[in-house]
């Protein structure tokens, strides 16, 4: 027995009928108060195919995502280090059959790639790598977050690795930690057990192995976690379900939900022959989001080039507090040509870390890149302590105002940097406590005079 009852949320998908309209007002209304959602609850709101309920359920979500985050939108690079791979899954491009040349970045190569991506402007990372024992060790992870870390360029480094690697064991996750990660990330890929099986081969079909990794991350210490399920693998109204459950398992058993929830869809690779059998339109898509904000309201919520810009930009209407951007799924692929065979999978979203920037801040959005958290130890309990009410606000308005001021001062376009002073300008204003303001301004003259990583 899991925590994942495949019976009950079975039972609770067959429910037809339709919710009456004051049962969705009621949740919707429990929804803004931030007291998050149970499955139950939230598959009335899936299962409601009213305009003005839909409506008002993206408008819940709004609210919330603005009640907890403001309009800050938090910007990360995933860094593939390595293609190795000793799983053959049905839908990965990194599949151990696909006989394409693999691809181990060296130290020097990884030193040279976070260059690249310090003079974008990025300060955070997200390590993806496959799972192989022989050249993907864990010594290799570890030296690998040393050189990310060494780097300098210009007044640029990255302040925070954050991991995704194949489930591991409790020692290895406190190696991890003791290297100052941040989150630890691993999706369950599909709830669905059968389906679950079905289309992974090797030590990573192994169901309980993934559902329960989160579990040992946190006995070795590591207390924020990210969830994420691959959506097109089955349907996607159990995965919500699912999704729910898992973060309400982790919050009862360790006090602590999850810090991220990723929300990726099916995306073609070039090795790979399968099509998604349960494809997510992109209207089930948004209202799925929107739907995930509402049930834990205090997660951040990630978003990928997986996905279309347009959509993209939606989504960061109704929930979405983090993006990639600038992409590369490739080992090596910063600033230099690789082949699609390289790839895990193929981007939809391929502009530049700024022009990405100049269409958020002319959506009202503040680019973040802030790693303030992390270093001020507000993880864990702490951070859901602010998160939950709503709290952590105070300290993400004015840290994405400084981290917005140093891109624009180091890497920022002619364009980017002109509307990014006026948004600077908008969000201090914003700011309703006159002391953080204060603060706030004298700490982005010292940044304008060429200090760096000032924060709250």
């Amino acid at each position: 027995m899991t925590f994942i009852d495949e019976n009950n949320l079975h039972a609770i998908l067959e429910n037809t009928a339709k919710p009456p309209a004051s049962a969705v007002a009621g949740i919707l209304e429990k929804g803004r108060r931030l007291e998050g959602l149970s499955p139950e609850e939230a598959f009335l709101l899936i299962n409601t195919a009213d305009q003005d309920a839909g409506k008002a359920i993206v408008e819940t979500a709004s609210y919330i995502k603005n009640a907890i985050y403001g309009d800050r939108l938090v910007f990360f690079a995933p860094f593939y280090l390595s293609n190795y791979c000793v799983n053959d899954c049905d839908y990965c491009g990194f599949h151990a059959s696909n006989k394409s040349p693999r691809k181990k970045l060296t130290m020097d190569e990884i030193r040279e790639q976070v260059g690249f991506l310090i003079d974008m402007g990025h300060k955070r990372l997200l390590l993806e790598l496959g799972e192989d024992p022989d050249n993907n060790s864990i010594d290799y992870l570890l030296e690998a977050i040393d050189a990310i870390y060494s780097v300098k360029s210009g007044k640029g480094e990255i302040r925070r690795v954050n991991v995704n690697i194949a489930a591991t064991t409790v020692g290895n996750y406190k190696l991890l930690k003791s290297k100052g990660i941040g989150t630890y990330q691993l999706f369950q890929e599909t709830y669905h057990r059968e389906t679950y099986e079905a289309i992974h081969k090797g030590p990573k079909s192994s169901y309980e192995r993934q559902l329960y990794a989160m579990n040992n991350a946190f006995e070795a210490g590591i207390d924020d976690v990210g969830l994420g399920a691959l959506f097109g693998l089955y349907d996607w109204r159990f995965e919500v379900l699912a999704l729910i459950a898992h973060a309400r398992f982790l919050a009862n058993t360790f006090g602590v939900g999850p810090h991220t929830i990723s929300v990726p869809r099916f995306r073609p690779a070039s090795t790979v022959e399968m099509l998604p059998t349960h494809p997510v339109s992109d209207d089930d898509f948004l209202k799925l989001i929107a739907i995930l904000r509402i049930a834990v309201p205090y997660t951040g919520m990630i978003i990928t080039t997986r996905e279309r810009p347009e959509i993209r930009e939606i989504t960061f209407r109704t929930g979405i507090t983090q993006a990639s951007a600038a992409s590369s799924t490739a080992p090596g692929g910063f600033g230099k040509k690789h082949s699609k065979e390289s790839q895990q999978f193929e981007l939809a979203d391929k502009r530049s870390l700024d022009e990405i920037a100049v269409s958020v801040m002319n959506q009202g959005f503040t680019p973040s890149f802030c790693t303030a958290c992390y270093r001020k130890s507000r993880t864990g309990n702490a951070f859901m302590d602010l998160a939950k009410p709503g709290d952590i606000k105070e300290f993400c308005q004015p840290n994405s105002i400084l981290t917005l001021m140093e891109y624009l001062e180091d890497n920022a376009s002619l364009e980017s940097r002109t509307i990014g002073l006026d948004m600077i300008k908008k969000s201090l204003s914003e700011i309703d406590n006159a002391i953080i303001r204060k603060r706030t301004e004298e700490r982005l003259e010292r940044i304008k005079h060429g200090e760096r990583d000032l924060y709250f």
